[in-house]
């Protein structure tokens, strides 16, 4: 008896959500609630009054970093995000503000929780090593007895 060894084909996290218009609908939800969102906006008034180039760049960029065309290189040549936002003071509270929209923008748009929290973990990472103020360790609570 002979074993069939053939697998399925892995989707690539752009696949899996839908491929190009998944991807141009998940920036767009992303940009609206940054846009509309008063607890987003510190990080809001570091974008230009127009979001149009910010969104084109974050759906380059994830085109590629989901595993499908990798526009972004293409365009603009490696991505080097963290260089590229050293301009920008960027420390937990901005960070919270951005994964505040794209949570909201993922449990929007993404229906498979798997995929969703995968996601997640991923952009948690990648706003946390965005950060590029030093910020002192929340202060010690005294609870010595006088």
């Amino acid at each position: 008896m002979q074993t069939d060894t053939r697998t399925l084909p892995v989707l690539t996290p752009y696949e899996q959500i839908g491929g190009e218009p998944a991807v141009r609908a998940l920036v767009k939800r992303f940009y609206e609630l940054m846009d509309a969102l008063p607890e987003a906006w510190d990080v809001r008034r570091m974008h230009a009054e127009d979001l149009s180039g910010s969104e084109e760049k974050l759906f380059l960029f994830l085109s590629g970093w989901f595993g499908g065309p990798n526009l972004y290189v293409e365009r603009f040549g490696p991505p080097f995000l963290r260089a590229r936002h050293l301009p920008f003071s960027i420390g937990a509270a901005e960070r919270d503000q951005w994964m505040l929209c794209m949570q909201q923008a993922l449990e929007e748009l993404v229906g498979d929780s798997e995929l969703r929290g995968s996601l997640l973990q991923s952009f948690t990472a990648l706003a946390d090593h965005m950060r590029n103020r030093a910020e002192a360790p929340p202060a010690a609570h005294n609870h010595q007895q006088l």
